[in-house]
């Protein structure tokens, strides 16, 4: 009697993490002592957190005793409260300490968002180049990506996005998904820009939800956007955060997630089913950091800009290679080998030049999947832990790489 076919596992249903991909790279590659590996790939800062801050979460270790149980679902009352006066100065807008949830990291907070506004059998919208872990939660749970291609300025269009609402026996596109400044492109998506896909989102009763981890590094001063300001923003916007760039928390896992108190209950469910709460030192962290470290965020954020700076003025000589975007840690080039795919060229980097980036294919379709030819063509560049020595060393390494 034969075996009845069993279902493909949710985890199945999408690739292997490309940062763990590259790493394989990595421990498969030899490094002469004149070229050593320029990382260029992860958008995490790997410096400690400054030590006045490490000195708060030693201190909370050995003195509190609460750091050490379970804590509330949604996050310690006085971050929650804190995030929400801060962020009501920043954005010109009320936002209630019940509209605050505290997450295990970013990640955790968008996978939270998807299971508290979209249902089984709908579809969420994703820009493309996408952040590959969007996709790949999407994929896990089911979830059609209707993607939405970017144009040459690496920004997506509201138009063109209107135009996939229409589409005839679609599933019911329940969010539309912005990550500003953008990973893997480092594109600012510009306040009326943020607007449109507001107004767009509102109009279709979809959920708008807006990442913005790389928030303290943009290149604008003042409020990116004022989506916050509308009095109605809790029935279409979701906002996105991480502590783990702006105070080097990588490690400690806090994230945060603003929206109506309504989605918040609703991703309570998952965050109790996945951690329970976030971790507590983390926490304790955060807040201190969001306390006491303006100035010191102050400094990071111009040598952030300094870095794009050099990366832009870097890649002006290197004519064949187009920089498509640039901002906060990311640089999104454009490589000059129109018969060498990206994945096979970001390999090559490894094993000929030393330097670890990731292929577009890892942000977007091929163009056996339907894709436009930007996967095959394009490379993230992330520059979070490469100073201008070494932003240089790169310029060089990739001028004199012969395909």
């Amino acid at each position: 009697m034969d075996k009845p076919t069993r279902a493909v596992p949710m985890a199945d249903a999408t690739f292997a993490p490309p940062v763990m991909e590259a790493r394989r790279w990595v421990e498969a590659a030899r490094f002469p002592a004149n070229r050593p590996l320029l990382n260029l790939s992860q958008a995490a800062p790997i410096d400690p957190p400054p030590e006045s801050l490490r000195q708060v979460m030693a201190e909370a270790i050995v003195r509190d005793s609460s750091a050490h149980i379970y804590g509330p679902v949604l996050g310690l009352p006085a971050l929650r409260e804190e995030i929400a006066a801060q962020w009501s100065a920043a954005y010109g807008g009320e936002i209630a300490p019940a509209d605050v949830g505290v997450t295990a990291g970013c990640n955790q907070a968008f996978c939270a968002a998807i299971t508290a506004v979209a249902a089984r059998g709908e579809a969420v919208m994703l820009p493309t180049p996408w952040y590959f872990n969007h996709k790949m939660w999407l994929d896990m749970l089911g979830i059609e990506a209707v993607l939405l291609p970017c144009g040459p300025d690496m920004l997506p269009s509201a138009e063109a996005a209107a135009t996939l609402f229409t589409r005839p026996g679609s599933p019911r596109i329940a969010a539309i998904v912005l990550v500003t400044p953008n990973n893997p492109t480092g594109a600012e998506y510009p306040a009326e820009l943020m607007t449109a896909f507001a107004k767009l989102a509102r109009s279709q009763g979809a959920a708008l939800i807006v990442d913005e981890t790389y928030r303290d590094f943009h290149s604008q001063v003042g409020p990116p956007h004022d989506l916050f300001a509308s009095p109605d923003w809790r029935e279409t916007l979701v906002h996105l955060y991480s502590f783990s760039k702006v105070f080097r928390l990588t490690g400690h896992r806090v994230g945060a997630m603003i929206a109506a108190p309504s989605r918040l209950a609703m991703a309570e469910k998952f965050l109790d089913t996945v951690a329970i709460c976030p971790p507590q030192i983390g926490q304790i962290a955060a807040l201190a950091g969001l306390r006491t470290l303006a100035d010191w965020v102050a400094a990071e954020r111009r040598e952030i800009l300094d870095r794009r700076a050099a990366v832009t003025e870097g890649m002006a000589i290197l004519p064949a290679w187009r920089l498509l975007g640039c901002g906060a840690y990311f640089a999104f080039l454009a490589h000059p080998f129109d018969d060498l795919p990206s994945d096979t060229l970001a390999r090559r980097l490894v094993e000929e030049t030393s330097i670890l980036t990731l292929p577009g294919t890892m942000f977007g379709p091929r163009i056996e999947e339907g894709g436009d030819g930007t996967a095959e063509r394009t490379l993230r560049v992330a520059f979070a832990n490469a100073d201008r020595a070494g932003i240089g060393e790169m310029v060089e390494r990739l001028a004199g790489f012969a395909a």
